[in-house]
């Protein structure tokens, strides 16, 4: 399923969405950058100078906001973990906080939906890179004013700041900008439900192509890899999971629940669906199978009942299939509202009982007058057609033989149950060849 390694299109995807600007470049902004992991346990003070106790942690409200504003601080204040309004902050030093009041809610701070943790949530945990389409571990994260707040405005990945973190007071706290990524192209993962969103980093993570999209979720570990599934269309996330690894999409899979993992699975293309659905236990298939619309989970179902070394294994069911007293109009009608479909080369016709007649290609519709009955255009060469239980070797065999695109399959009755498209029997056979090469097949005595 795997496509080209990200490594090879960086310089591609940079272009596509690194074009925004990124205010870690301003001069302004890189002078006053402050390091979250630096005030960990470092005082807050009164308009006076007085401590009143020290940061615990830094509270942001995640939204529609590409930098999220600190929307408080939790402070130990004696054996309290008070939250003070972020709106409070008068002074922000590398070395102290300073707050315009001196009003304290003596409360333990309770976590509110939304909202995260930079220190608990954010800091050490895995991170998408968008721009540089890798997964990465924050090291440090960096706040500075920025639109009449204080927002986060970096990420630091670099090992220097880990050792800072590790040897305090030993190494400068000094923010190195150069290793810092622009927090608009970072797609962050954590917070109270796993996921952060930002309307930036969505539309970020949209213009990568799926094969890109599952090196990233397959370079993820636990419910990070969900978070990044939950950040992204459901159909974009369904063409990513198609590009995946067997094994690392079964555990995938095993990580969400089963009514997610159903809708994901249901916006794939049938013959990879049914692929996914083999591989998994049948306790696991069926508690997916149950959760799916019946119109959905009937067709897979006799997918997943096919020997993958027959043309029933590999077909896809997606057809548009017309009567031969349609009009040209209403085929090209169906075309369109299919056109993202793999399905969209053509359209089957049957007569009125359902009967394979032919399969007419979306250029000879265009090259037809709308009004025309499809009957008109019915003619040799015909369609190759098998049956469910053809084995591969002999699809193979029609395949040379047939200068279509694709074979429809056919029940008994010599109604279109689905087709086989070129790529799905080279997938078939390449799968197959592994499978003999690797039971010794292919070596020689």
């Amino acid at each position: 399923m795997k496509a080209t390694p990200v490594s090879q299109i960086n310089t591609v995807a940079k272009r596509l969405v690194g074009r925004r600007d990124r205010v870690i470049g301003r001069k302004s902004i890189r002078e006053s950058l402050v390091s979250v992991a630096g005030l960990i346990g470092r005082p807050v003070r009164d308009p006076d100078g007085r401590e009143i106790g020290r940061l615990v942690d830094i509270v942001v409200r995640h939204g529609e906001e590409t930098y999220p504003p600190v929307s408080g601080l939790i402070v130990k204040v004696a054996n309290h973990k008070s939250f003070i309004n972020g709106a409070r902050i008068d002074k922000l030093t590398p070395n102290e906080i300073v707050l315009s009041s001196t009003k304290i809610n003596l409360e333990n701070y309770q976590r509110r939906e939304g909202e995260s943790l930079l220190d608990a949530d954010v800091l050490d945990h895995q991170i998408v890179d968008v721009d540089g389409l890798r997964v990465v571990r924050t090291s440090d994260l960096y706040l500075a004013p920025f639109d009449k707040e204080i927002r986060v405005i970096g990420v630091d990945i670099s090992f220097m700041s880990f050792l800072r973190r590790l040897f305090p007071g030993s190494l400068s706290r000094r923010p190195t900008p150069e290793h810092i990524i622009d927090w608009a192209a970072v797609a962050s993962l954590t917070d109270t439900t796993g996921v952060v969103r930002t309307a930036s980093t969505r539309s970020a993570l949209s213009q990568l192509r799926p094969a890109d999209l599952a090196d990233l979720i397959e370079d993820l570990a636990g419910r990070e890899q969900g978070a990044l599934i939950e950040m992204l269309d459901p159909d974009l996330a369904a063409d990513a999971l198609e590009e995946m690894e067997d094994d690392e999409l079964e555990g995938l899979l095993r990580g969400l629940s089963s009514e997610r993992a159903a809708e994901l699975i249901s916006r794939m293309e049938p013959d990879e669906a049914a692929e996914v659905l083999r591989d998994l236990t049948d306790e696991h298939r069926e508690s997916i199978l149950d959760v799916m619309q019946a119109n959905v989970a009937k067709p897979l179902r006799q997918l997943v009942s096919f020997d993958e070394e027959l043309a029933g294994g590999i077909m896809t069911t997606h057809l548009l299939v017309v009567k031969e007293s349609d009009t040209v109009a209403t085929a090209l009608k169906l075309l369109v509202e299919n056109r993202e479909r793999e399905s969209s080369d053509g359209v089957v016709v049957v007569d009125s009982r359902g009967k394979l007649l032919d399969h007419i290609q979306t250029v000879e519709l265009i090259a037809a007058q709308p009004e025309d009955a499809l009957e008109l255009l019915i003619r040799a060469p015909f369609p190759t057609a098998v049956l469910a239980d053809t084995p591969i070797d002999a699809v193979v065999e029609e395949f040379s033989n047939n200068r279509g695109s694709s074979i429809i399959v056919v029940d008994e009755k010599q109604k279109p149950i689905g087709r086989i498209l070129a790529d799905d029997l080279v997938d078939a056979l390449s799968t197959k060849s592994s499978h003999l090469f690797s039971q010794g097949g292919g070596s020689r005595s």
